[in-house]
């Protein structure tokens, strides 16, 4: 199994986010009721990401931001980090849900061509702002700058990967009943039994297919993390869903049951063999297996400067 990244009719990959928990985003950014609401400051960088120039003395990088803005690097003197940033002058916050989406598309392309120029980044989450300008910007980093080379160091090279398995058709009575002697029992039993005892035993029967069901599901589950430990350095469980979609997305309204949803940090060479063990849960009737990255890797980032983030939302 190969993994996916959606993307937008014009190409743009539709990012990582959560899902169902979101990397991008943290999940507490919500539409303005109204843009009178939007805050104002005289001089700010949105900061997308910050990256390792390594040995280039001459690294530039350039693109078109959100709402066209135009993107750059602010590099700390006399060391190799640099923040990819545009200049603003307000919080990115809207009641009009496709521009938020647009905004949410444009920070995700940005970290993306960051990484294709930079190598892995370290992404920051949508609406991160720094008030002031490039001196202050460069002021941060320096304040950050051994945790900001330690976080880079220990990311290179590691990427994120989404993986969803849902159940699409649980196995039905006459599969289980192959299986489990406990089941044959209650149903030979049935065959006998009065009309009063028989409706106690079909109980029991239904007890039992729910709760091998259920055995089914967590043990696929539990064989799935197993196996990912030998191909992943770190996987963690997402449990809610995040602002900006990392793509393949589990859609509510399709049948089926979410079992898991997994995030996993991984090289890239690695990928075939995370797909591998994908495509043995896959194979197993009633399985769906959905699985996206290479994405930067948002979920295993860490929060930096909470108290040079606008967060008056």
């Amino acid at each position: 199994m190969s993994s996916d990244s959606t993307t937008t009719d014009d190409g743009d990959p539709l990012e990582p986010g959560d899902d169902d928990n979101s990397p991008v985003g943290d999940g507490n950014t919500t539409p303005a009721d109204n843009d009178d609401s939007r805050v104002t400051f005289e001089d700010g960088r949105y900061v997308y990401c910050v990256v390792s120039l390594g040995d280039d003395d001459d690294a530039s990088f350039s693109t078109t931001g959100i709402d066209d803005e135009p993107v750059s690097l602010v590099r700390l003197e006399n060391a190799s980090i640099a923040a990819v940033v545009h200049p603003c002058e307000e919080l990115y916050d809207s009641a009009d849900l496709a521009e938020v989406k647009r905004w949410l598309v444009r920070h995700q392309t940005v970290i993306d061509r960051a990484a294709d120029a930079f190598g892995t980044p370290l992404p920051f989450q949508f609406d991160t702002i720094i008030r002031g300008d490039d001196d202050t910007v460069r002021g941060w980093l320096r304040e950050e700058r051994d945790r900001l080379e330690s976080t880079l160091a220990d990311l290179r090279g590691h990427w994120e990967y989404r993986i969803d398995v849902i159940e699409r058709e649980p196995p039905d009575e006459k599969t289980l009943l192959e299986g489990d002697d406990e089941l044959k029992s209650l149903r030979d039993r049935i065959e006998t039994a009065s009309e009063g005892e028989a409706f106690l035993l079909r109980k029991q029967v239904d007890q039992r297919v729910k709760t091998l069901r259920q055995h089914r599901r967590e043990n696929v589950t539990n064989r799935l993390q197993t196996q990912l430990e030998d191909c992943t350095r770190e996987q963690r469980r997402l449990e809610r869903r995040t602002s900006v979609d990392l793509g393949g997305e589990f859609d509510r309204s399709d049948a089926g049951e979410r079992l898991c949803r997994l995030t996993v940090m991984a090289r890239e060479a690695d990928e075939e063999a995370i797909g591998s063990v994908l495509d043995e849960i896959a194979a197993e009737p009633g399985f769906e297996v959905r699985f996206t990255g290479p994405w930067p890797p948002y979920s295993f980032a860490p929060t930096f400067g909470d108290d040079q983030r606008d967060a008056n939302r």
